[in-house]
């Protein structure tokens, strides 16, 4: 399993939401649900203790049992709420968390090694790897996409990901 005590990234506080203390929340994972499950937050080397989330226009709405007043929430602006990888619930089979495939070495299915793992996208049709190739000597590293599926991606673990080499740019 990937580094259990890595911080893992569900929300930043985008700025206050009233005069109460509520604050508003831009999300990275599934939804104003799924905060839910946590009820301490690290905001920056500080605790914060979820009271309520809501669902909201592109995020949520949160009450946290610190914050009591709108410059109290104002003064969190731009702060991200992270929790350890190990709170994160269990994986089913072929499921996996985007934040564990950052950063794993990519090689193809011929055994050539071509990158690693920069971002994982979805613009609605699931979940897609960015691979970034090393650098050529004096130029920018390239990168290219890769879908996350069986035909391209037939193997991946803790150790990299295998990306079929038809696939490969």
């Amino acid at each position: 399993m990937a580094d259990a005590n890595r911080p893992v990234t569900l929300a930043a506080i985008a700025g206050a939401h009233g005069v109460r203390g509520e604050v508003r929340l831009k999300l990275f994972g599934e939804g104003a649900e799924a905060l839910r499950a946590f009820s301490i937050f690290d905001a920056g080397g500080r605790t914060l203790t979820l009271k309520s989330v809501r669902p909201a226009n592109q995020g949520a709405v949160a009450t946290f049992a610190e914050v009591t007043d709108r410059s109290g929430a104002e003064a969190l602006r731009g702060t991200v709420l992270t929790v350890a990888r190990s709170a994160l619930p269990p994986l089913g089979e072929g499921e996996y968390y985007h934040h564990d495939l950052l950063g794993l070495p990519c090689v193809s299915t011929d055994g050539s090694a071509i990158g690693h793992v920069a971002a994982v996208e979805n613009f609605g049709a699931g979940d897609i790897l960015e691979i970034e190739k090393p650098a050529e000597p004096g130029q920018k590293p390239k990168r290219f996409m890769v879908p996350m599926n069986a035909h391209a991606v037939p193997a991946w673990n803790d150790d990299g990901v295998t990306v079929n080499a038809a696939f490969v740019e």
